[in-house]
């Protein structure tokens, strides 16, 4: 039997410092959805086909740096990058971007218009390209950190080869609640989150659990940002294995990190 298609996707840890030290935007995806339905995740999701226009306003590190340093071609290099801000601004309300003659100047995407365009870009009415063209902006991809790589076991119906990017929260922009796809939104330390997760509050897929360990190692969004990838950026595809307890995910060196479906009692 052939396994389902493996779509490119990217996903943002969005990240800033608070009361408590480091802090991840995180969404609970809305129940019943046919991919992770229920699920604790970060702003995200696949590659739209006009996320690879070459004529995108661009600052920052260029798509050849960023195929380099994601292990893929140039043009699933834009791609992926690009994903992630449009996915940032449609799940969070957030736009990592800029105008060209003042990079630490930080738009506000406040306001009706704004929102009338966040949804244009929901219903692909709207490319990422042309909006920031429309508002004089330039992508800044600066603001983005390769953080890791996960890939879907083949036995599962919806495959997406993921890269995650690590993001700072823009000074003066503020995440919202606005992503369609999720039923609550809000920001907790990495290690609030995970021990909701094991008090089975919280459920989430290995990536989210594996990336938040990684991040509960950072004290601050300079550190994380710093300190990005935290570990070689190679393709993590775990295996699913059943047991007693239930269904877990095993990574290729052996380490189990977390149940993903408790079997019925």
């Amino acid at each position: 039997m052939t396994g389902a298609a493996v779509r490119p996707a990217a996903t943002v840890l969005l990240l800033r410092d608070g009361e408590a030290g480091l802090e991840v935007h995180l969404l609970r995806r809305t129940r019943g959805m046919p991919f992770a339905g229920g699920m604790t995740a970060y702003p995200g999701g696949g590659v739209d086909p006009r996320d690879g226009d070459v004529d995108v306003a661009w600052a920052g590190p260029a798509p050849a740096e960023w195929a380099a340093s994601l292990g893929c071609e140039e043009r699933v290099a834009r791609e992926l990058v690009c994903a992630a801000v449009r996915e940032t601004f449609e799940e969070a309300g957030v736009l990592l971007a800029g105008p060209p003659d003042g990079p630490d100047v930080v738009p506000d995407v406040s306001g009706d218009e704004w929102e009338a365009q966040r949804q244009a870009l929901l219903t692909r009415d709207l490319s990422l390209a042309e909006l920031l063209a429309g508002r004089g902006l330039v992508l800044r991809s600066d603001l983005l950190r390769p953080f890791a790589h996960w890939i879907t076991p083949p036995q599962e119906t919806r495959r997406y080869d993921t890269r995650f990017f690590a993001a700072g929260l823009p000074a003066g922009q503020e995440a919202r609640d606005v992503s369609g796809e999720a039923d609550e939104a809000g920001w907790l330390t990495p290690a609030a989150a995970l021990a909701e997760m094991s008090a089975g509050t919280r459920p989430m897929l290995p990536p989210t659990i594996h990336t938040l360990g990684q991040l509960a190692a950072f004290p601050d969004v300079a550190s994380a940002l710093a300190g990005s990838p935290p570990e070689p950026l190679v393709p993590i595809m775990p295996e699913l294995r059943t047991t007693p307890e239930g269904r877990y995910a095993e990574l290729p060196d052996g380490t189990r990190i977390g149940m993903v479906v408790p079997l019925p009692s």
